[in-house]
């Protein structure tokens, strides 16, 4: 996982629960309150699930392009042993 994923992550899941404390400690009516942590549960569960999206289109990029390199140089090594 890269430094830039880890510090998005981190500072996801921080705003996350300084969210979830802030309206536990808020003075609201039981129902009120619940009806809020589980709209901000919802939130954050769908932004985590379009990061994880992001992510797997990352890793689904990062190996086509490794195997497209591999390709190369396996054709350039076999050029090299023709001419050997």
């Amino acid at each position: 996982m890269k430094t830039t994923t880890k510090v998005i992550l981190g500072i996801t899941v921080a705003a996350a629960a300084g969210a979830a404390i802030g309206m536990l400690l808020a003075p609201e009516k039981g129902k009120e309150l619940q009806k809020k942590v589980a709209e901000g549960f919802k939130e954050w569960l769908a932004e985590f699930s379009s990061m994880l999206a992001a992510g797997k289109d990352l890793v689904t990029e990062v190996k086509s392009e490794g195997e497209n390199k591999v390709e190369a140089i396996e054709t350039e090594l076999n050029k090299l042993d023709k001419r050997l």
